[in-house]
């Protein structure tokens, strides 16, 4: 038989006392999940041993269980019921006598296992907690019989202590419970920091005989202190008063360190806690998974699993549900969501909350293991080796409590832990931790992620291993906070001694331009090599950035995304060209010389996609050359374009031998003659001086821009200028024919197209040479596109405006009246 005392509530009513009438008795409180899970672990425990033919052959392991809400004297009480219960005693029911009591499971807070420990261990009753940690029950001459399956506080409180000093806070705040659990934890981290040179800013604790538990004073010290860290031992009942009294008081950018009693809690992981605990940092009992306990959980039901009011409870936690009262009126205004029976914890497995409440059910499993491995040595002596007087062996259904707490404490098993004796000469099994992160999830709820490990046997010795750049600080920074007693030399400055301080105050003097310091509270800053630069934090020196426009970049993309959409636009007009080219309009308008010119624009849009990405050698050869001819053919069409207007009407006077020039060849003969030039100087350019790849060093400080030297700026430029003298004939010419009185004259939009061409491209060339970096080469991209709009603009939309909303205009008579009418204008 084994003696288990847990609580399934997590808390007790608060009664006033007057001391002159009896004390009411107390009354429990806030049914716990996680307590409950550990009640439902105990029993799959005890039933899977019992049904396993390897261990306690012929031997069943029966309990009492009792529900001791945490309360000292119900443990005390549920302590003595079991000694009373020692000797066997007739059953009504029965033919056997009860079973002998065993062993105890219990209890859960540490103050109350001293209690049950000094009560058990005068009768040498072997007792096994799963969550007491307190460091004291470590003492074998005080309790003799005691051991956990949870490691001592004096391991977490060391690695709370090297958790808090891997990243140089200096100023930190201390909590702690005002029992035995938080005095003896708080203990060793203060010993530790203070041995390491950091000062400890205040120290509060949490007071149990009150019912707000101090919490209005803890606060307003943690609010009015310049400490950021906050280091709390304390368990998540009652840490939860001072996490709502710092709600309320509005107090936030602190950081909490936690111990395992709340740094895990399901209590403390509800959204409205989070503006005070998100980033927290702590040491959590490291997670083992209990096998096939998730499947015996599911089949918990309300109808059948008992006792039935704990599992009713258990439902309405688990699915927020309630199970209606016959007495019970639903308000309306208030609906309640009515537990039916027919919910399934398949469907809340992933739940948060519920995984969490699960954390802590393998140290129940393994206390339970304990016993039954233990009671399984102690059957299995043979006689004559036995470790007792001469040899004796201890009597299964007759054995002294010592004898069985001499088995427990030589015990091994292989569940999660590593080979060898379960518990050290102390009582304690290995410390192993798990350091986690506060962190909200996407549903809005928070999770605490496993960033790092802490194991009491690592070498080094306290061994704290943990990947910093997982961790979220609080309001999602990544950047470590600070916590100093004067400004945190942080990386990028160094530390100056301040007279008549202790040695953790200091001030911090900024490293100089083009030095760094890489650690925090460095003494001394360096200079970083000729080819590197300082980091903005001057924490570390990077190769300098390379900048040129790309398409990942914002001003790149929009470049390129209207490059791409407006090299459509020509091809959109020349289809309607085609469609309307039997049209006097389009007739007059030199339809094949339109359609060139309309190809020739689409390939300005497109050619300036060159001059966006990585300018590699390649890109660097082809973008000015593709940029100079492609605006070379557009160019040379427009002038074609105006030479024929002006032929066109000279040929039309009488005599005039000028009709045989007006004919489509000589205007592809004034193109092709334009484009040979200027290919014959971007060959020679080409051949001669070509672009090619450079890093600019000097052009900003701290950054390399990556750009393209066009190799000769003087073929640059003539080319450009090439493209300038194109632009200007054809623009002189426009604007003195812009007159002519021709069927259908186009050098007013030749004369406007020139004009805004070439007032781009002027602009341009100051623009250019006041820029630098990436912003260079977008002003030329920019140039491109808006010269190659307005000639699109000025040379088409007006026809595009007759063709598609005024199509009475394109006729024949309307074009000779629109002649008559210039002539008329030309005489007045």
């Amino acid at each position: 038989m084994i003696g288990v005392g847990l609580p399934i509530y997590s808390d007790k009513i608060y009664q006033k006392l007057t001391f002159d009438v009896r004390p009411p008795k107390t009354t429990c409180r806030l049914f716990s999940l996680e307590y409950y899970h550990r009640f439902q672990t105990f029993l799959f425990t005890v039933g899977e041993i019992n049904r396993d033919l390897n261990i306690l052959l012929n031997v069943t392991l029966g309990f009492q269980m009792y529900d001791t809400c945490n309360i000292p004297h119900y443990e005390l009480q549920a302590a003595l019921q079991f000694l009373m219960d020692s000797r066997t005693a007739a059953d009504e029911t029965q033919c056997i006598s009860r079973p002998l009591f065993s062993a105890a499971i219990g209890a859960t807070v540490s103050s109350n296992s001293i209690n049950l420990a000094h009560v058990l261990g005068t009768f040498r009753y072997p007792q096994i907690s799963s969550s007491s940690s307190v460091s004291i029950l470590s003492n074998r001459k005080m309790f003799p019989s005691f051991f956990r399956t949870l490691s001592s506080d004096l391991v977490q409180s060391k690695g709370l202590a090297q958790l808090i000093l891997s990243f140089g806070w200096t100023w930190i705040g201390l909590v702690a419970l005002d029992n035995d659990y938080g005095l003896q934890g708080i203990q060793p981290i203060k010993e530790e920091i203070v041995k390491s040179g950091a000062c400890v800013a205040f120290i509060e604790y949490i007071l149990l005989g009150q019912a707000d538990r101090n919490a209005p004073h803890i606060a307003k010290t943690i609010k009015e202190s310049t400490a950021t860290v906050v280091v709390v031992f304390a368990t998540d009942v009652d840490f939860v008063l001072i996490v709502n009294e710092i709600l309320k008081q509005n107090i936030t950018g602190k950081i909490y360190i936690g111990n395992a009693g709340w740094v895990r809690s399901v209590l403390l992981s509800q959204s409205q806690y989070f503006p005070v605990l998100s980033g927290s940092l702590g040491l959590a009992s490291e997670d083992y998974v209990v096998p096939e306990l998730s499947q015996f959980l599911s089949k918990i039901h309300p109808s059948r699993s008992l006792p039935t009011t704990w599992t009713k409870m258990y439902w309405e936690k688990v699915f927020s549900c309630q199970f209606p009262s016959p007495n019970q009126n639903v308000s309306s205004a208030n609906p309640v969501k009515v537990c039916t029976g027919s919910e399934r914890v398949e469907d809340v497995k992933n739940n948060s909350n519920y995984i969490s409440s699960l954390k802590s059910t393998y140290y129940v499993f393994a206390a339970v293991h304990v016993i039954a491995k233990a009671l399984e040595d102690l059957r299995s002596c043979k006689r004559g080796e036995g470790p007792f007087f001469n040899g004796t062996c201890a009597d299964i259904w007759n054995f002294k409590p010592w004898q069985l707490t001499y088995y427990i404490r030589r015990v091994q098993l292989n569940i999660n832990v590593e080979n060898g004796r379960f518990f050290n000469d102390n009582g304690d099994p290995p410390g192993v931790y798990a350091v986690v992160n506060w962190q909200l999830k996407a549903d809005g709820t928070m999770t605490q992620v496993k960033i790092g490990n802490f194991r009491s046997k690592a070498l080094p010795s306290w061994a704290v291993t943990m990947n910093s750049s997982l961790i979220m600080w609080n309001q999602g920074s990544k950047q470590v906070p600070s916590s100093h007693c004067s400004d945190s030399c942080t990386m990028g400055f160094r530390k100056a001694a301040q007279q008549g301080k202790p040695t953790c105050c200091y001030t911090c003097v900024p490293c100089l331009q083009g030095e760094i310091s890489n650690q925090t509270d460095s003494v001394n800053c360096f200079r970083c090599p000729w080819d590197q630069w300082p980091n903005p934090e001057k924490s570390k020196c990077l190769p300098k950035p390379i900048e040129f426009l790309s398409y990942e970049d914002i001003l790149g993309a929009s470049l390129a995304a209207t490059s791409i959409l407006s090299s459509f636009i020509p091809a959109v007009i020349w289809g309607f060209f085609i469609h309307y080219k039997h049209t006097p309009l389009v007739k007059a308008s030199n339809y094949s010389l339109s359609c060139l010119l309309l190809q020739s624009l689409s390939l300005c849009f497109f050619c300036s996609l060159g001059f966006i990405g990585y300018p590699d050698h390649d890109r660097c050869l082809l973008r000015q050359v593709s940029f100079g001819l492609v605006f070379t053919l557009c160019v040379a069409c427009i002038l074609a374009k105006t030479i024929m207007v002006v032929f066109a009407f000279m040929a039309t006077k009488p005599g005039s031998n000028l009709r045989k020039w007006t004919t489509l060849r000589v205007s592809y003969r004034i193109i092709s003659i334009c484009f040979f030039l200027q290919s014959i100087l971007c060959m020679s350019w080409m051949s001669m001086a070509p672009p090619f790849p450079q890093y600019n060093l000097e052009a900003k400080p701290g950054l390399i821009i990556v750009d393209c030297n066009n190799g000769s700026p003087v073929a640059f430029w003539a080319m450009l200028g090439y493209l300038f003298l194109l632009a200007t004939i054809s623009f002189i010419v426009a604007f003195l024919a812009r007159k002519l009185p021709d069927s259908f004259n186009e050098a007013q939009f030749i004369t406007f197209s020139m004009l805004a061409f070439l007032s781009v491209w002027i602009s341009y060339i100051p623009a250019s040479l006041s820029a630098q970096g990436k912003y260079t080469v977008a002003m030329e991209v920019f140039a491109i596109l808006a010269s190659s709009w307005a000639v699109l603009i000025c040379m088409f939309f007006p026809k595009c405006y007759i063709l598609l909303l005024r199509p009475e205009m394109n006729s024949k008579e309307n074009l000779m009246m629109r002649n008559k009418d210039k002539r008329a204008t030309n005489r007045l």
